[in-house]
């Protein structure tokens, strides 16, 4: 099986294009692929799939086999792949995910693409939507319950639904931590992916983020724009915002009533054949 490794920021994926063949156990390829230790590694599998109402098709799975709606790195590394590698050989298309038509656009220079800005699309804010259980309206600085203990949260859901927890000092958190805690946490039904916050002033801020089903990450795109929207639902941002990660910074403007334009990188590790047996 042919494969092809790239990361966004650190957020690392498997592609594998499957534009003529539909037919595999993605689940078990997912887990399989996905193995840091056995397999190639990585924190998912995307599948480069034909669309009827878009341009073309994009599928996650997480290494646990599960799947996600959108993926704000993945989506990245799958434009730049689709253009670098002459399936798509423009710089605005539209991409089917299980979140709606994903449109990125790319920043081209000497034929390679530089960076690429995507549409997340406008955040939904209402708990029932996200889903959390509890009463009707916005989940803002809200106290929640975590095994005994009291923690403030807001949650939002951008494609995929994800949690907030501002901290004073983002050095000290390890999300492997309290993200399994929150990610299952039994008013999450979905369960939720979990993001540690630290604003460094009205534009920057700093992420770590435990991905559900994926576990800590490196980095998580739509990780990184919940966070924006959250940093700016409770006053300590502006609108635009770079994110901080380990390896890097993606640029998120937030349009209130409208969507979140996210503009970062992606990398090509390496290309390979994977012998499935």
């Amino acid at each position: 099986m042919n494969f092809t490794k790239m990361h966004g920021l650190g957020n690392d994926f498997i592609i594998l294009n499957q534009l003529a063949d539909t037919q595999q156990d993605y689940v078990k390829l997912a887990q399989i692929l996905c193995d840091r230790n056995t397999g190639i590694g990585g924190d998912g599998i995307l599948l480069i799939l034909p669309s009827t109402i878009a341009d073309i098709k994009m599928r996650i799975l997480n290494i646990d086999g599960s799947e996600a709606e959108m993926c704000g790195n993945g989506i990245r590394c799958f434009a730049k792949y689709l253009y670098e590698h002459d399936i798509l050989k423009k710089t605005t298309f539209s991409v089917e995910t299980k979140a709606g038509i994903i449109k990125p656009s790319l920043q081209i220079a000497d034929q390679r693409v530089k960076q690429i800005t995507i549409d997340m699309g406008q955040p939904i804010l209402e708990r029932d939507q996200i889903p959390m259980i509890g009463p009707k309206g916005q989940v803002i600085d809200e106290i929640l319950d975590v095994a005994g203990q009291e923690y403030k949260i807001t949650s939002v859901l951008m494609g995929v639904p994800h949690t907030m927890l501002f901290v004073a000092d983002i050095t000290a958190i390890d999300p492997s931590v309290l993200g399994p805690k929150l990610e299952k946490h039994h008013k999450f039904p979905q369960n939720t992916n979990v993001n540690f916050v630290q604003v460094i002033d009205k534009h920057t801020i700093k992420v770590k983020t435990w991905e559900r089903g994926a576990g800590a990450t490196l980095a998580c795109g739509t990780g990184c724009c919940a966070s924006v929207v959250a940093s700016y639902l409770n006053g300590f941002t502006e609108d635009t915002v770079d994110v901080q990660v380990k390896l890097g910074t993606l640029h998120i403007e937030y349009r209130p009533n409208e969507s979140v334009m996210m503009t970062g990188p992606a990398i090509e590790v390496f290309s390979g054949i994977y012998d499935i047996k």
